[in-house]
């Protein structure tokens, strides 16, 4: 899957999906992210519970994904010069959230120990990382005959991922509602901020990702050279500037896999931490630094490094929350709580992003957006922590959330 992913983008590289000016792009971001949400909005709560209780639900659900990603790169092959690419791409990038769920709940149901799960899950994150970087190179080879070419090897990628997707073992994930250990386990009100902490990461994530895009590409990032008064200079635009948008772009869309490639290297010495959600609370403060920094600095190279710094956050918080959630709900069914968890962060990741699709922010506001993010949302999962450590959550408005979540259960 991580295989295909990076031929897709490869592919779509010089394509009409990133060539069009920040004005065109804006709305039919917009519109078809609505449209590509809106049936997952509605049907998630619908569909999960069926695909949990169908033997081979989840396996199930991958080798349709696999397939359908494989089918959406073979309608893109005649439409890399129409506007119809926009709802494809926009319909690919929902299979892929909707796999990253489906691989959290099928994880837990393949390892040996419950105690494994992290680690399982950062080898995967390792894997995936090695070879999206490594399928990039035979992929950028054949975009030079052609995209459509690139296209077909990505295809046949996601083919082979499908009939991969059949050896997984033909299992249930759960056979019956949530009993009342496993529904008080997980609306702890530990578990119920780390959830709300976890959700401002992601949503850090999908607003960095959509901020950028434009950003890179916004005719006001041409900085002009003041003239001289004897007039022997005039104004010209930096190299910097938004005629390498696309460029720009795809090396932070590349930094960031690097950010989360590097975190979960760091996985087995992190989880040894005494404190796991300490690793939530620096996971916000490395956003909000970051945020910090680019606004203050607004250059080409620190936006880069921002999305780096943004995903090696969301990689290392993703750890800790998946160890509290091993820790505080150990009867809890991981399959299906993960599964209900990461729907609801990828949600917001979506959420976060239309903001900047919907509003033509400033370079400094959207930093200073992802810097608040950070900064406020450390402080209130510190706040929150500091409560439960004293005992007066009770009287904290995490009550309020435990009760909002109970009564969505």
């Amino acid at each position: 899957m991580a295989a295909g992913e990076a031929a897709m983008a490869v592919a779509l590289a010089d394509s009409l999906f990133l060539s069009i000016t920040p004005g065109e792009a804006r709305s039919r971001v917009l519109l078809f992210l609505g449209v590509s949400f809106a049936p997952f909005l509605v049907l998630a709560k619908f569909i999960g519970p069926v695909i949990d209780r169908m033997p081979g639900g989840r396996r199930l659900l991958v080798v349709l994904i696999a397939f359908l990603r494989a089918v959406t790169m073979i309608l893109m092959i005649s439409q890399l010069e129409s506007l119809f690419l926009f709802p494809l791409a926009f319909l690919a990038m929902v299979l892929n959230k909707t796999y990253a769920v489906s691989k959290s709940a099928l994880v837990p149901s393949l390892v040996k120990s419950g105690k494994n799960l992290v680690e399982a899950n950062a080898k995967l994150g390792v894997a995936a990382g090695i070879v999206g970087f490594v399928a990039a190179i035979p992929a950028g080879i054949l975009s030079l005959i052609s995209p459509k070419v690139t296209l077909v090897f990505g295809a046949f990628l996601f083919t082979l991922a499908a009939f991969n997707a059949f050896k997984f073992p033909k299992q249930i994930v759960a056979t019956e509602k949530p009993g009342d250990l496993e529904v008080n386990e997980l609306h702890q009100p530990g578990l119920i901020i780390a959830v709300t902490a976890m959700g401002l990461v992601r949503a850090s994530v999908g607003f960095v990702f959509f901020h950028l895009a434009f950003w890179f590409a916004d005719p006001q990032r041409a900085i002009p050279l003041e003239e001289l008064d004897n007039g022997l200079w005039t104004p010209v635009q930096y190299h910097f500037g938004p005629q390498f948008g696309t460029m720009w772009f795809g090396l932070a869309v590349s930094s960031a896999a690097i950010g989360t490639l590097l975190a979960n290297l760091s996985a087995k010495r992190l989880k040894a931490l005494k404190r796991i959600e300490y690793l939530l609370v620096a996971s916000l403060l490395i956003i909000g630094v970051a945020g910090l920094f680019t606004a203050i600095t607004r250059t080409t190279l620190t936006a880069i490094l921002l999305m780096a710094l943004v995903n090696f956050a969301a990689a290392i918080g993703h750890m800790s929350f998946e160890s509290i959630v091993q820790r505080d709900a150990p009867d809890a069914n991981r399959g299906r709580a993960l599964a209900n968890y990461y729907t609801r962060f990828q949600l917001m990741w979506v959420g976060a992003g239309i903001i900047p699709v919907l509003l033509e922010l400033r370079g400094v506001i959207g930093f200073g957006i992802v810097s608040g993010i950070g900064f406020l949302g450390s402080a209130v999962y510190w706040w929150g922590l500091r409560q439960l450590a004293i005992g007066g959550i009770d009287a904290s408005m995490v009550s309020h959330l435990r009760k909002r979540f109970t009564r969505s259960r």
